[in-house]
């Protein structure tokens, strides 16, 4: 199969998570929809791909997820009271998730891992290349890593995945790179991936991380990929299936990311998200770092 050079316009996002480290919290209220600040998590993300050119947005979905479908719909009574008060300011901020893209919604029923998740999008997708992006990690907008990944793609064809160094204490978190440089600085030609391997057997300190822009040769090796480690359908395996040999759907490469990332799947980075994000807000920034400094000093 020969890679498809077709221009990407739909974005994929894995949301069907039971996000059991935030429990209680995410017992009745989908992790995705945790606020960093006043916005969910999932609504950056969604910003992100809008931001990156793609418009037409698939969520993958699961129990109890229905939340996320109502964030991005029309809420009219709540419009409604806003606009008989005059708040034109909360108005706009409630408006803005329903005008951000065509969103669309399937499930994935049986939690069978990140793989099944992406092939869960082929009906959705079809023969077109795509960007996945997890909603655990946030991108600083300010850092344009998907639009990095889809030009790397535009030239070099294939897939991208989006790498980061990491201190190769924590690689066994991750996915893992086997990769050599390309012309490009932050470009790698990635030629192996191994899942979550120890620091002992860890090829590289290139973590892998939430943002992959997919060739859709991806669904045919899914659909043919035995289930991984904790009888999951991994991701990682059936990109280290086309690494292995391009002639299927293109090469693999790597975006090396040296911008701001925050990840909201761990409580403490989650915590640090919003600090950091708050800090640097023009409306809440000023009085809440000198809160901060306040608090530090004297409590700490």
């Amino acid at each position: 199969m020969t890679t498809s050079r077709t221009r990407i316009t739909k974005a994929v996002i894995p949301a069907a998570g039971l996000g059991t480290r935030f429990l209680p919290a995410t017992k009745a209220t989908p992790k995705e929809m945790l606020p960093v600040v006043d916005k969910p998590a999932i609504q950056y993300v969604v910003e992100e791909a809008v931001t990156a050119g793609l418009s037409d947005v698939l969520m993958i979905t699961g129990r109890n997820k229905r939340p996320l479908e109502d964030h991005f719909d029309r809420n009219y009574e709540l419009e409604e009271v806003l606009r008989s008060k005059g708040d034109e300011d909360k108005l706009t901020r409630v408006q803005e998730s329903t005008a951000l893209a065509t969103m669309h919604y399937v499930r994935q029923g049986d939690p069978k891992g990140l793989g099944h998740a992406v092939l869960c999008a082929a009906p959705h997708v079809g023969d077109q290349p795509f960007a996945v992006l997890l909603g655990d990690d946030l991108i600083d907008p300010r850092d344009p890593l998907l639009s990095r990944m889809i030009e790397v793609r535009e030239t070099y064809g294939g897939s991208v995945v989006a790498l980061l160094e990491v201190d190769p204490d924590t690689i066994h978190l991750y996915g893992c790179a086997v990769a050599k440089p390309t012309g490009d600085d932050d470009v790698v030609r990635v030629s192996d991936l191994v899942e979550k391997p120890s620091r002992e057997d860890a090829p590289s300190n290139l973590a892998v991380i939430g943002r992959y822009v997919l060739d859709p040769a991806v669904f045919e090796v899914l659909r043919r990929t035995e289930p991984g480690r904790n009888g999951e359908i991994q991701l990682t395996d059936a990109l280290q299936t086309l690494a292995a040999d391009p002639s299927i759907g293109g090469p693999v490469h790597g975006v090396v990311f040296k911008g701001r990332r925050y990840d909201t799947g761990d409580r403490g980075d989650y915590l640090r998200a919003i600090v950091r994000l708050a800090c640097e807000r023009e409306d809440l920034g000023p009085d809440f770092r000198e809160w901060l400094r306040d608090f530090v000093g004297k409590e700490l």
